[in-house]
C-alpha cells in the first residue's frame, strides 16, 4: 500500500499500531491532537483537529485506507464528545469518499451494546443499546459506516473492542483484547480484500468471552491470547460482587453504571503503559 492515515496516533492503543502500520505501507501518515514524540521510519505526523474538516480532509487525499481511533475514549457530557466523536467520524468519512479512500477501520466498542446482560451472548447483528453518550456516538459512526458503504461505496470494518488494557478486575477475564491481538485484528482488517461494511468484535481467546465473534472469521483474525492465565491472581483479589449493579452485570462494565456524561474510566483501574517511540 502508499498511504495509510491512522488517527488517534498519541493515544495508548494507537501507540501499539503506528510501527506495525508502517510497515505495511511506503507511507504512514499519523494524526493527533498532541505531538507522538519521534517518528518510525516511513512515518510522518501531522497534528490536526478531527472537528476541522479544513485539517482532516487534506491530511486523507492519496490514502489508501484510513485507520480511524481518534476520539474522547470516555464517558462525557455530550457536548464534549459531539466534536471529535460525532463530527470528527463524519468528517473522515466525507473525507475518505471524496479523496476515493478503499476502506476506514474504525476503533468501535463494546459501549454500543453495552447495556446487554454478559449473559446473553451476543453476536454482531443484535440492535444498538448504548450505555453512555460515549457509546451512542459508536453507534452513529456504525451507523454512519454502513450509509457510506451502500450510497457512496467506502468500505469499513468496525471493531467492537471489548477493553484493550491490563488484566486486573473480573470482567477482563472475558472482555480482554491483548496487544498483540489488537496488532493482528488490525492488520487482518486492512489486508482482507474485500470486507463491504463488517462489524466485528475486538476479544481475544478468552474462555470467558461474553460474544459471539464468529462473524469475524472471513478477516482471518485468529486471536491467540487468553485472559485466563490471569484469573487466578484477579479472583483472588478481587471483592464479591453484585449481580444487581449494571456495571457487574452489563456488557459495558461500569460504563453502564455511571449516570450520562460521568467518565466511566475514573471507576477503572486502567494502566497507561502506553508504547515509547
Amino acid at each position: 500500500m502508499k498511504k495509510i492515515v491512522l488517527t488517534g496516533a498519541a493515544g495508548r492503543l494507537g501507540s501499539y499500531l503506528r510501527e506495525p502500520l508502517s510497515k505495511m505501507c511506503d507511507t504512514l501518515l499519523s494524526t493527533d491532537i498532541t505531538d507522538v514524540g519521534q517518528t518510525y521510519d516511513g512515518e510522518t505526523f501531522v497534528k490536526a483537529d478531527l472537528a476541522s474538516m479544513d485539517q482532516i480532509a487534506p491530511l486523507l487525499e492519496g490514502a489508501d485506507m484510513v485507520v480511524h481511533f481518534g476520539a474522547i475514549v470516555d464517558e462525557a457530557p455530550f457536548e464534549d464528545l459531539l466534536g471529535p466523536n460525532f463530527v470528527g467520524s463524519y468528517n473522515i468519512w466525507e473525507a475518505a469518499s471524496k479523496h476515493g479512500v478503499r476502506r476506514v477501520v474504525y476503533a468501535s466498542s463494546i459501549h454500543a451494546v453495552g447495556m446487554y446482560p454478559k449473559t446473553e451472548r451476543i453476536g454482531i447483528d443484535v440492535p444498538h443499546r448504548p450505555d453512555t453518550f460515549y457509546g451512542l456516538a459508536k453507534c452513529f459512526t456504525e451507523d454512519l459506516g454502513r450509509m457510506y458503504w451502500e450510497k457512496r461505496g467506502v468500505e469499513s470494518v468496525h471493531l467492537r473492542i471489548l477493553s484493550a488494557a491490563q488484566v486486573n478486575n473480573p470482567r477482563a477475564l472475558g472482555s480482554w483484547l491483548s496487544y498483540d491481538d489488537l496488532i493482528h485484528l488490525v492488520q487482518r482488517a486492512i489486508d482482507t480484500p474485500v470486507t463491504g461494511f463488517s462489524i466485528v468484535y475486538g476479544v481475544s481467546n478468552n474462555d470467558r468471552v461474553p460474544v459471539d465473534n464468529t462473524a469475524a472469521a472471513f478477516l482471518g483474525y485468529r486471536p491467540k491470547d487468553n485472559a485466563e492465565v490471569y484469573a487466578e491472581q484477579v479472583l483472588a483479589d478481587a471483592e464479591p460482587q453484585d449481580p444487581r449493579d449494571p456495571g457487574n452485570m452489563c456488557q459495558g462494565g461500569p460504563f453502564a453504571a455511571v449516570d450520562l456524561g460521568r467518565s466511566g474510566l475514573a471507576q477503572m483501574n486502567v494502566v497507561d503503559d502506553r508504547k515509547k517511540t
